[in-house]
């Protein structure tokens, strides 16, 4: 079995770093929740070493511990933001939000079959139950959660919209972690097209919150 748990704490501190200076480039919001959408980290991110870069030598898998991070971190980063867009389904009261939820949903599914293949293929354990949410930039804490699902309408539009937002600039940070330090070629296809697609959703989910 393939133990990356050390490369995985490596990544993550890298990860919070950018995530936090993302963040701290938002402003404004809803000033209840600005201590929730950020990442929690009780070491510097300055003493970060970078993880390591052995590419494996198991035939037909060339791929490395931070193309096993990747997965194992986007798996359950995924997972929430499918969760975050079922609510919608019911809760929203814009039909934008409700078309955006329905596609993040759509296109975050898949992704989540192919990164636990991956895994599969690669003979790594999947990532551990639940989100945890202190290991990968962006997650939604669980009292983010329980506002998120008892909100109707407006109210729900709007949280949705914030929370969404930073979870997308979490899953940026470590796709363009994973471009940067991967090896294997479709982890590193995926990272981009994660990247670009949640960026363009970014700027409609802003556009969003100048109206709601």
């Amino acid at each position: 079995m393939f133990t990356n748990r050390s490369a995985i704490h490596r990544l993550a501190l890298i990860a919070t770093a950018g995530a936090l200076t993302l963040l701290t480039a938002c402003g404004g919001g809803d000033d209840s929740m600005a201590g929730d959408t950020g990442m929690a980290s009780s070491a510097p991110a300055a003493t970060a070493s970078a993880p390591s870069a052995t590419t494996s030598t198991r035939p037909g898998a060339s791929f490395n511990d931070v193309d096993v991070t990747f997965a194992q971190m986007m798996i359950p980063h995924h997972e929430q933001a499918v969760e975050m867009a079922k609510l919608a389904e019911t809760q929203a009261a814009d039909s934008e939000v409700k078309k955006l939820a329905a596609k993040i949903k759509a296109a975050q599914d898949p992704e989540i079959a192919t990164m636990t293949g991956w895994l599969s293929a690669w003979k790594v354990s999947p990532p551990e139950g639940g989100h945890g949410g202190h290991a990968m930039p962006g997650m939604m804490t669980e009292e983010d959660m329980v506002k998120l699902q008892a909100a109707k309408g407006a109210e729900f539009d709007r949280m949705f919209s914030k929370l969404m937002i930073a979870h997308h600039k979490g899953a940026i940070v470590m796709a363009k972690t994973e471009q940067e330090q991967g090896s294997n070629p479709e982890a590193k296809e995926l990272a981009k097209a994660i990247e670009t697609a949640q960026q363009a959703e970014i700027t409609q989910m802003q556009k969003l919150l100048d109206r709601l």
